[in-house]
């Protein structure tokens, strides 16, 4: 079975590969966890989230955007101190502070993801990528997404962070064509 090159052999990357990335999610909870993962990731690699994917779940409430929000100090010492997330305390008090923000976006739209797929005209942005190399780490799609998020009060979401993003929730498909998953993805 061929897929996208990065998926590498590890069983969680690969199933995250197969199951996960480049599918349109639609739910604002999903997007939203997305959103606050590709935030931990910066600086790191994708595989060290995944594996922290569960603790991430349990110590902020199965991503409710609305707990997430009322986090008061306590709770921040708490997350610094949870050795199963990254503890960083830009990172943490971010998810904190976009969570905050998601709220009134999901307000004014009704919906994280009405304003979120906004951004490629309602439908994902289909690509034909024959190589890895070909995949760009920004778009101006996700220039635009990430300008617009900061605006709002988001934080540790740059232009890359946010093409991780779009691409992780099918925003974009940036499986290469040779990937079995190219097909399945793009419809």
């Amino acid at each position: 079975m061929t897929r996208c090159p990065w998926a590498g052999a590890d069983p969680l990357y690969l199933r995250y590969h197969d199951d996960e990335w480049g599918v349109p999610v639609h739910d604002d909870r999903r997007l939203f966890e997305m959103l606050i993962l590709e935030g931990a990731q910066a600086g790191l690699s994708w595989i060290t989230i995944l594996r922290k994917r569960p603790a991430y779940r349990k110590a902020f409430d199965r991503f409710d955007p609305k707990k997430v929000a009322r986090y008061d100090a306590r709770k921040r010492r708490a997350l610094l101190a949870d050795a199963g997330i990254v503890r960083n305390r830009l990172k943490i008090d971010a998810a904190i502070t976009n969570a905050r923000a998601f709220l009134e976006v999901r307000e004014e739209f009704d919906s994280f993801d009405a304003y979120v797929w906004r951004f490629v005209g309602g439908q994902p942005i289909l690509n034909r990528r024959r190589s890895t190399r070909e995949i760009p780490p920004r778009t101006p799609e996700s220039d635009a997404l990430s300008r617009d998020l900061k605006l709002r009060g988001f934080t540790f979401v740059g232009s890359t962070s946010c093409y991780a993003f779009m691409q992780a929730v099918g925003l974009v498909n940036d499986h290469v064509v040779a990937c079995h998953r190219y097909r399945a993805a793009s419809k």
